[in-house]
């Protein structure tokens, strides 16, 4: 998942080019910035107002106080706004380097702290940033709308809009202009004043609702997490992870002899492909699908009810008759009903997949005895039994191979070097927010820096469920600035002494969530807001699924998959068994993410008139409608705990996933008829795609790397649907 720093409060709608300049053009990263002014000469100066003097101005997180977020983003907003009005009131008249150029420089204080600030309030968050989070919310709305609706910067935008193909623009200027003049339109700059003012009220509370959903959220995971007091309920689970539950418990302050069973963002928990006892299973995945559902005060149904109302009354004033279209409209997908038909065309077999393997796994639990229906508590465990049975596949026999570390270093990091000649090394002398991450240099090719990469991977009760992938500093081809980037994932954490043993699945998250990663740092685009991965959803997730691949490319995995005791590579047998066993179960994996992207645009095509809907209800509806309302195989993602669409900045764009499917699985097949991993065909991926961020049309620039339009026929294959 990609996640903007600030998309979290603004949907990508902070500054007026989106991601404004991390530096100044007029002072050099390494100036001294002007002293902050203090009432007291021993009061300490904001770190985040003068840009950092770390390499590649890296955060300075040894010197960044949580009560310094506040204060910097609001002096950042000010600053800001003075830097747009004064390009708006400008006198002489607007060309290309008066107003987009100038519009690319601004906002350096407020990108810089914002971009720290929202990475925190996602990955370690507390009650001081979360308190901050709701004070800003509704202000940095504001401030997105002063810049938008301001009508003598949109004059400016719009004459040189409509002189773009007769005024000299090279095609990335062009591209530039076409966006952002888009980007006005679509936030209102065309809106008499009587519907701007009821356009800002909507904003700034749905950015409100937002900030409080997110908040709900991570407290209703925390406290919905499953107290087990008598240690063979727990049968079924290794060492490490009995361990880990041990440990969750002592940082809970529990009784001791007390085991904790800690929330993914997922519907599915990890756990229930390894608990024997069924009781417990039936307990996890009830507290998974009930949290924030309550009706306590973690409850985010209410606040749902009115998101999907507010933002059909904005997209009926922007003239869209719902919230769908209105979000896809600039995307690849262009319309909802294109996204709709590509999900509803494989759902018939996705479904058909799902049910024959729900009768296999019914078969191997009355093999068992088990004298009780196929549920949805069940399915891991005994489809596990089932992948045993036709595969002789067992998770616990592949764990063993992919040692977190070894994943990193030998896996994710060597298929990136194959392709793209980078290579890296761990430094420790850079503060980091929390003890868990690591940075790394990243070389290119010829030896020269290219990025710094920080990598956040164990789960904790401070960091916001799910994986993902954002920016602390933006690659910016007007100063030169180089990017700072990083990921977070949610991987169980070992108990002190124990291996970070990572099934073949979390594997796969690693090298999809760094696809998102090499997106951001090979980033080569001369304006920062069309600059690494600020495209459209629906092509954003391309590079990450794509670098899902070479998890399995046999140089690579040969080279990580080892024994994490002896260093023994995965005997071939093995290896041949994954290979064999990779369309297993995808009927319900398509058919649970079917279900969550259905759901979606269900929920973000009611109209305007619609009122406010019974939550429960609705899903129950929206599924049966789909026909993906098997009960065995619930959505991914349940209304009240998805935080994709809610608070994530997916809202009408989950089905961007498959979308980017498409894409991914047809350029792999241009990889296998071009010689497969080489470093030309990776440099040529680079160049064609991965460097360019949103500088080109997209789907112009998928077919120039192509040579032709995607076909879904790879994905089709690979998901075993054909």
């Amino acid at each position: 998942m990609i996640r903007s720093a600030l998309a979290a409060a603004l949907l990508l709608a902070l500054a007026a080019c989106s991601s404004p300049s991390t530096e100044s053009a007029s002072r050099p990263a390494d100036a001294p910035a002007p002293a902050a002014e203090t009432s007291e000469e021993t009061a300490p100066v904001n770190p985040l107002l003068a840009a950092s003097t770390l390499p590649m101005q890296a955060p300075p997180f040894d010197k960044i106080k949580d009560t310094d977020f506040l204060p910097a983003i609001e002096e950042g907003m000010s600053q800001h706004l003075t830097e747009i009005v004064k390009i708006a009131n400008n006198p002489d008249a607007p060309t290309f380097e008066n107003t987009f150029v100038a519009m690319e420089e601004t906002g350096e204080l407020l990108n810089r702290a914002a971009r720290i600030f929202f990475a925190l309030a996602q990955a370690n968050t507390n009650d001081t940033l979360q308190a901050a989070q709701v004070e800003l919310a509704p202000k940095l709305a504001e401030h997105a709308d002063a810049i938008y609706l301001n009508a003598k910067l949109f004059d400016r935008v719009k004459a040189i809009h409509a002189a773009r193909a007769t005024s000299g623009l090279d095609p990335v200027q062009v591209r530039l202009v076409e966006k952002t003049y888009t980007d006005f339109v679509r936030a209102g700059a065309q809106l008499n004043d009587a519907d701007q003012t009821k356009l800002r009220a909507l904003n700034k509370e749905e950015s409100t609702l937002s900030t409080e959903f997110q908040n709900k959220l991570l407290a209703g995971t925390n406290a919905a997490a499953v107290e087990v007091d008598d240690v063979a309920q727990l049968d079924g689970l290794s060492e490490g992870a009995i361990a880990a539950a041990a440990n969750a418990a002592a940082e809970k302050n529990l009784d001791d002899g007390t085991y904790l069973l800690t929330l993914q963002n997922t519907t599915q928990q990890p756990v229930l492909g390894s608990l024997t006892d069924r009781y417990l299973r039936l307990l996890v995945l009830e507290a998974s699908e009930n949290r924030s559902s309550q009706g306590d005060e973690n409850d985010t149904r209410a606040i749902i009810q009115r998101l999907a109302q507010l933002r059909a009354e904005r997209a009926q004033l922007l003239g869209y008759p719902n919230f769908a279209a209105y979000s896809l409209a600039d995307q690849m997908a262009e319309k909802p009903e294109n996204a709709i038909k590509l999900m509803t065309d494989m759902v018939p077999a996705a479904t058909a997949r799902a049910r024959s393997e729900a009768a296999k796994i019914q078969k191997m639990i009355d093999a068992d005895k088990g004298d009780f229906e196929l549920s949805a508590a069940d399915w891991d465990l005994y489809a596990d039994q089932v992948r045993m049975a036709e595969y002789d596949l067992d998770e616990s026999q592949v764990k063993p191979y992919f040692e977190l570390n070894r994943v990193l270093n030998d896996g994710v990091f060597f298929a990136a070097t194959q392709l793209y000649g980078i290579t890296f090394k761990e430094r420790t002398d850079l503060p980091v927010y929390h003890p868990d991450v690591r940075v790394f240099d990243v070389f290119d090719a010829d030896g020269s820096p290219l990025a710094l990469f920080y990598a956040d991977f164990y789960k904790r009760p401070s960091k916001g469920g799910g994986a993902w992938m954002d920016v602390f500093v933006e690659q910016d081809g007007l100063t030169g600035t180089k990017p700072v980037v990083f990921n977070v994932c949610n991987f169980t954490k070992p108990a002190e002494g124990q291996p970070a043993l990572l099934s073949f699945d979390d594997a796969t998250t690693m090298f999809h969530e760094f696809g998102h990663a090499l997106h951001g740092m090979f980033s080569n685009v001369k304006y920062p807001s069309i600059a690494g991965t600020s495209t459209s959803r629906d092509f954003v997730e391309f590079p990450s699924q794509f670098n899902e691949h070479w998890a399995l490319e046999p140089t690579v995995f040969a080279n990580y998959a080892k024994h994490h005791e002896t260093g023994e590579p995965m005997p071939q047998a093995l290896v041949d068994k994954i290979v064999k066993a990779r369309a297993f179960n995808q009927g319900y994996a398509t058919v649970e993410y079917l279900g969550a992207a259905l759901l979606d645009q269900a929920w973000h095509q009611l109209p305007a008139d619609a009122p406010l809907q019974d939550v429960d209800q609705f899903e129950a509806d929206a599924l049966k409608r789909y026909k993906v309302d098997l009960p065995q195989v619930p959505p991914r993602y349940e209304t009240p705990y998805f935080a994709h669409i809610w608070g994530g900045g997916y809202s009408a764009g989950y089905y961007a996933y498959l979308w980017s499917e498409v894409l991914d699985h047809d350029a792999f097949e241009w990889f296998k008829e071009n010689g497969g991993m080489t470093r030309e065909n990776g440099q040529t991926f680079r160049d064609r795609v991965l460097s360019r961020g949103n500088s080109e049309e997209l789907a112009a620039m998928y077919k120039a790397f192509r040579g032709k339009d995607p076909s879904v026929e790879p994905l089709l294959e690979y998901r075993g649907l054909k």
